[in-house]
């Protein structure tokens, strides 16, 4: 059906629902220009709806508006804006600053989908959902940049349980409806340029909706309609489940956490090797154990790669 049939056929629906219309004339429905994007926009003369896409992230008007506890997420060990200078803090700096000079173009090289960052692990328990909201918040809280956190473990979400924040729809149920919009689901936070998709409604086969087609083109269109945006994905673990190697493939960044204390050597190179493809991947040592002159304390580190 071509725009126009379209059009036509919305504005028989509108008489039939007894809306009052303009004046009719005999002339083609009039269509509003908007920039091509691949996907297909109309808007007829009896349409009132722009077909405009809305900015991804704070921006977005139909964006949920919520408030999150900076108090309690403090408290809970998390990165806030305007906290004392910590440890933590500096840590999150050093780890982010090459991400997101990547993610804006400004690296050696170009890098494809740089602006999409997954946070994964090898194994659970290594501290990968602690790290992508650290890394998300502390990329908040620089001057030119805004980024969302999308909730992706959609087997065992955790994002909005660690900001205390109630369950909410999300990345699932906007896969369930293979659409693109995800405006209507996104979390608009009060830390002023960080929004969050929650994992969604659980779905029984939530594993194979996060490796569809649909969430491919979702993840292709982030990457391109968004670039400006940096947009990090809280990850299932790599050597569990099958899905978080599907999103590497479309990741311009991979930071791999690794309990430095419980994870043996082995499993992480077997981690590294599910995602060769990437082309800049950046392992984050969690739980060092650092001597101090006090005794001792538990911090990161991180080592960086890049292959072409």
């Amino acid at each position: 059906m071509s725009l126009i049939e379209q059009a036509a056929k919305r504005l028989e629906q509108l008489r039939q629902a007894g809306v009052e219309l303009p004046e009719e004339r005999d002339e083609a429905p009039i269509f509003k220009p908007v920039p091509f994007d691949g996907m297909q926009h109309s808007q007829s003369a009896a349409d009132t709806v722009s077909c405009s896409p809305a900015p991804l992230g704070i921006q977005s008007s139909n964006a949920v508006e919520t408030t999150l506890n900076l108090e309690a997420i403090s408290a809970s060990g998390l990165l806030v804006p305007n906290a004392a200078r910590s440890q933590l803090a500096d840590e999150f700096r050093v780890i982010k600053r090459p991400l997101i000079a990547n993610a804006m173009g400004r690296g050696a090289e170009p890098i494809p989908n740089g602006n999409l960052i997954m946070v994964t692990s090898a194994l659970p328990g290594e501290g990968k959902s602690f790290s992508a909201i650290n890394l998300a918040i502390s990329i908040a809280m620089e001057l030119d940049n805004t980024v969302m956190l999308v909730d992706a473990d959609v087997a065992r979400p955790s994002v909005l349980n660690m900001l205390g924040l109630p369950p909410s729809k999300g990345l699932l149920d906007v896969l369930q409806q293979n659409s693109l919009d995800i405006s209507g689901v996104l979390l608009r936070t009060n830390i002023e340029k960080l929004s969050i998709l929650p994992s969604g409604t659980p779905h029984p086969r939530a594993t194979e909706l996060l490796a569809s087609d649909a969430m491919i083109r979702l993840l292709n269109d982030m990457a391109s309609r968004y670039s400006d945006r940096i947009i990090v994905f809280d990850s299932p673990p790599l050597l569990l489940t099958t899905e978080a190697r599907v999103l590497a493939t479309h990741m311009g960044q991979i930071v791999v956490v690794v309990n430095a204390e419980n994870t043996v050597q082995s499993a992480v190179k077997q981690a590294i090797s599910t995602i060769e493809s990437c082309p800049i991947k950046m392992m984050v040592l969690n739980q060092i154990r650092t001597v101090k002159a006090d005794g001792y304390g538990y911090g990161y580190g991180y080592g960086y790669g890049h292959e072409k």
